[in-house]
């Protein structure tokens, strides 16, 4: 975390914290005016930016402190230059629990991607991308150029669900070149109507970034996709499906859909 993020933080909530004293981080503050809500949430955001960037142990009443000292005019309790360098001293510790932390990953991924790599089912490309055809098809496969419709789920090494097609109920639908590399490669090893378990390392994913606090740097991620069709192509597998079973039942002499004849 950047010195000047947090300063920037704590120097938006000191000019709009309007009313706040000693009180405000007492469990008994009111919440009831827009203006007593929107406080409550700058420090709350506040609070979770914080948080994130590895400052877990900031003391709530010292900030309010500050803050109260600030807009009330009242003398700084702590000089310019001994600020400054707090701010260093848990700017440097931040950073080293984070890195800490950030190797953990790395180690952990490795680990479980050497474990996943001695399953049956399971192959290893030339990239280090891991797969296992769940369910095999004989449809199209995707180009770079081609736009696909999918279901996934994507979950971190321990199961952890971070994003789910699945459970929003929706497909997706994205060009193949669109997509983290370990996704690029994927999509386009599949037929449509297939599905597959991926196990994509960090430097096929997100790599050292962290895209959203759900899924750490240095993140091995895991995907069960399903390769739906390719726009413009295919029809997606349940239209197909239900294609078939008219073709069916036209061969038969029944129409389909309809189940009694005039």
């Amino acid at each position: 975390m950047k010195l000047k993020h947090l300063a920037a933080v704590v120097a938006v909530a000191t000019l709009t914290l309007a009313g706040c004293d000693n009180k405000a981080a007492d469990s008994g503050v009111d919440l009831k005016t827009p203006a007593q809500k929107v406080s409550y949430g700058i420090g709350l955001t506040m609070g979770k930016n914080l948080k994130e960037d590895g400052m877990d142990d900031i003391n709530p009443q010292a900030v309010a402190a500050g803050i109260a000292d600030a807009l009330s005019g009242s003398a700084q309790r702590v000089g310019d230059e001994e600020l400054m360098e707090a701010f260093m001293f848990v700017q440097k510790r931040a950073e080293e629990k984070m890195n800490a932390l950030n190797d953990a990953t790395a180690k952990a991924g490795k680990d479980y991607l050497a474990e996943n790599a001695k399953r049956d089912g399971v192959v290893t490309t030339e990239t280090g991308l891991q797969y296992e055809v769940l369910t095999a098809a004989e449809g199209n496969k995707p180009k770079a150029g081609d736009t696909v419709s999918v279901h996934y789920t994507g979950t971190l090494i321990d199961g952890s669900v971070f994003d789910s097609s699945v459970e929003r109920g929706e497909p997706v639908e994205f060009p193949v070149m669109a997509v983290i590399p370990g996704w690029v490669e994927a999509l386009q090893l599949m037929s449509v109507g297939e599905k597959y378990r991926l196990v994509i390392p960090s430097e096929l994913a997100y790599g050292a970034q962290s895209p959203t606090p759900a899924i750490p740097a240095n993140s091995t991620l895991v995907f069960e996709v399903e390769l739906l069709g390719i726009v413009g192509q295919d029809a997606p597998v349940a239209e197909a499906g239900a294609e078939a079973e008219a073709e069916a039942e036209a061969e038969a002499g029944e129409p389909a859909g309809n189940d009694e004849q005039e």
